[in-house]
């Protein structure tokens, strides 16, 4: 980089006319925009960020062959299309100098504020996601991009800037370099630049998109909508007159446009749909925009006069506006010859919304600055990602909560209050319980729907009344992740259930290495702090509670932690011959253990049986019958398995297999659950298959104490005279793998 620009002089800074540039240049154009609504000492401003761009990039070319400096230029007229303020276009005309020239942050501060060095500071750690081909470090420079978002929400919107004019100039890129761009820009930035209302920006992302992952499909449809403009014009035209003239009529003073919708919005109705583009009708819409709120329903009421509304096709976005602050009236009417007509009614201020949505009126931070309705949804956004990633494990995991809450089709519900809260479409009860709060979530056990009782699972639709029920000591059910449809709640979910994994593994890890220590001879009350910092070190453990965890979860071997602790001591240990599970002793299972504990789906092993505990890397101990089917093949492998016994205490239920032929006639189904009630069991699930005889096959999953209350429970199934055969059932899963 050269010198002048490093040594940039506070003299430049000062207001000076902007300077003569060919007429058909970028900078040209950029003068022109700015002129559009900044002050002359702003655009001053602006034009010493680009002499001072232009000076560190200078002998620098992009792979077009042109100039570099004309990418950051072209960033910055589509950032002054957006009316965007003074830091946010020079932000854009340096975001590239910190990442690809000698220019620092500080020097940066120096010349243009502290603000402007954090936005530049925010984009320059982005840089490395647009090519990136890994996809852990992709993920991971998402999660950055978050949090440099929710400190300034311009550092997205001049990202996004960026991306278009990148997608804009593809041409020259490798076409699997192309495809993987475009099919990024698709999945996130797209999405985005729709989540903060962006549109134009969206459907330019989506297009260019689309142009480059199905160049072919694009082709076709190019061609098809020029020709059918040619065949539609006089249809388009007959309406947009009738429009204005009715609405004159009526004396609405209203500006009415034809539209044509976005190349990939029409693909996706023909993919969606599966049909064929002579089947869409609606390619074509008009939006008629008029000075205020009030006026909008009047002019509606004055189309659904002129042409009638076709059923179902009405949606209010004024009265409940889109997540990204999207206001406006839709109607399809039936037209002339038929043809359905699809209208956007808007008032001027919703249309600017519509347009640059949050970046229209976009107040940065000050003391006294009020948020708009729309900067508050904004910024709930934003926590609400925060708060995703705050509870997501790892990068991948946030990566894809995050895809989840950029495509949310809204469902519209209401709170007791009468409060509107909007959920992904999908969204079941747990969602909105997550929406309202994170305890709420954690602790809802019932929801009533619209004043009736419903599963928790049910899957909500717009207009429903939702309340939680939750109580003290409920928590989330893993089975949630099944069904929830929102990042947040999924994010929450996961959380919980890991902590509670981590901290039920740590307790049996616990168990297990005192039994280790004591197998070696050894008291565990003699292993202090000191010993517990050496083994840290070596490990590179952050502290206790992660490898007793690690044992729990079978990823670390009680006897080998229970050797290395002893020989940190300082006395010599004696009797550090090589020692295996089988002279630990025994491990009492209660039942109570939680998720450290499983029971394999194979045998369901209950109190009574005899059991041997598998170790399990990621599921920690898993409790199987000793002449389960599944395990045969593993038992040669000793340094794997524990001796573990039942606690005769244990009250829990445990389920196990039951198979049944009874006589094929009326209400024996009801005799045998009547059966098992009685002998003080529950049925958790049940199954029948007949072969066109007389009997059936029944496949019972009951809920016993122990092995005596089967016995029990068998014996009053077998007085019923049509039961000709009972059982219980083990190794149904003995393919399954158990590592």
């Amino acid at each position: 980089m050269p010198k002048s620009a490093a040594k940039h002089s506070a003299e430049s800074l000062k207001p000076s006319p902007p300077p003569l540039l060919p007429a058909d240049s970028e900078d040209s154009q950029l003068t022109l925009r700015l002129r559009e609504y900044l002050k002359f000492e702003d655009i001053a401003l602006v034009w010493s960020a680009y002499r001072f761009s232009a000076a560190a990039h200078e002998g620098q070319m992009r792979k077009s062959g042109e100039p570099y400096i004309t990418h950051p230029v072209s960033v910055a007229c589509i950032l002054a299309e957006l009316h965007m303020d003074v830091p946010t276009l020079i932000a854009a005309l340096l975001h590239d100098v910190v990442e690809d020239t000698g220019v620092t942050k500080q020097e940066v501060s120096e010349q243009f504020g502290k603000q402007v060095a954090e936005l530049v500071d925010g984009l320059s750690k982005l840089d490395k996601i647009e090519f990136q081909s890994a996809t852990q470090a992709q993920a991971e420079n998402f999660r950055k991009m978050l949090l440099a978002m929710s400190q300034d929400v311009r550092v997205i919107l001049v990202k996004l800037a960026d991306r278009l004019h990148n997608m804009s100039t593809l041409d020259v890129m490798r076409p699997e370099k192309q495809r993987t761009i475009a099919r990024e820009t698709l999945e996130i930035y797209a999405p985005i630049a729709n989540r903060l209302g962006l549109n134009a920006i969206y459907q330019q992302l989506e297009d260019l998109s689309f142009k480059y992952l199905y160049p072919m499909r694009y082709g076709v449809i190019s061609k098809a909508i020029l020709a059918a403009r040619g065949n539609r014009k006089e249809v388009v035209g007959k309406i947009l007159d009738s429009l204005k003239h009715r609405l004159e009529e009526m004396h609405i003073d209203a500006d009415i446009t034809g539209r044509e919708k976005h190349l990939y919005s029409i693909y996706k109705k023909m993919t969606g749909k599966t049909v064929t583009f002579s089947q869409i009708y609606d390619i074509y819409g008009f939006r008629v925009i008029v000075k205020d709120l009030p006026t909008c329903y009047l002019a509606l009421g004055v189309l659904h006069g002129l042409y009638k509304p076709i059923p179902g096709k009405f949606k209010d976005y004024i009265a409940i506006p889109k997540a990204n602050g999207y206001q406006s009236l839709h109607t399809t009417l039936f037209g002339p010859f038929g043809t359905p007509i699809e209208v956007q009614i808007r008032s001027s201020e919703m249309h600017n919304i519509a347009d640059a949505g949050v970046a229209a009126h976009w107040l940065y931070k000050t003391t006294d600055a009020h948020l708009t309705a729309l900067q508050q949804q904004t910024h709930q956004w934003l926590q609400r990602l925060l708060d995703i990633q705050s509870e997501s494990a790892d990068s991948l995991e946030f990566l894809e909560h995050f895809k989840v809450d950029l495509f949310p089709d809204e469902v519209y519900v209401f709170t007791p209050k009468g409060k509107i809260m909007a959920l992904p479409k999908g969204a079941t009860a747990v969602d909105f319980a997550y929406a309202v709060h994170t305890d709420i979530g954690n602790r809802c056990v019932a929801v009533k729907i619209n004043q009736e009782l419903a599963p928790l699972r049910t899957e909500l639709h717009n207009g429903d009344h939702v309340e939680i029920i939750t109580a003290a000591h409920s928590h989330p059910n893993p089975a949630w992740l099944n069904y929830v449809a929102s990042g947040k709640a999924r994010a929450h979910i996961r959380h919980f259930l890991k902590a509670m994994q981590s901290s039920e593994s740590a307790h049996l890890g616990e168990r297990m290495l005192n039994q280790a220590v004591r197998a070696l001879h050894a008291d565990p009350a003699t292993i202090n702090d000191t010993h517990w910092q050496k083994l840290l070190r070596d490990y590179n453990a952050k502290n206790k509670e992660e490898i007793l965890t690690d044992i729990g979860l079978g990823k670390r071997l009680n006897v080998m932690v229970a050797h290395q602790l002893l020989a940190m001591g300082e006395e010599p240990f004696e009797g550090q011959a090589k020692q295996n599970n089988k002279q630990l002793g025994t491990i009492t299972i209660r039942g109570s253990e939680g998720m450290a504990v499983q029971f394999a789906q194979c045998c369901r092993p209950i109190p009574g049986d005899p059991i041997l505990g598998f170790i399990n890397k990621d599921k920690g101990l898993v409790i199987h019958t000793h002449d389960c089917p599944a395990i045969r093949k593993f038992r040669v492998d000793p340094e794997k398995w524990l001796d573990v016994e039942w606690d005769p205490d244990s009250k829990r239920l445990f389920k196990v297999n039951l198979k049944l032929a009874a006589a094929n006639q009326r209400g024996m189904l009801a005799k045998i659950a009547a059966a098992i009630a009685d002998a003080g069991s529950n049925i958790d699930n049940v199954s029948m298959e007949s072969d066109d005889s007389s009997y059936t096959n029944m496949h019972f999953t009951v809920q016993v104490e122990n092995r005596a209350h089967l016995a029990e429970l068998m014996r009053r199934l077998r007085k019923i005279p049509d039961v000709v055969r009972i059982n219980r059932v083990k190794g149904a899963g003995a393919e399954q793998r158990i590592q």
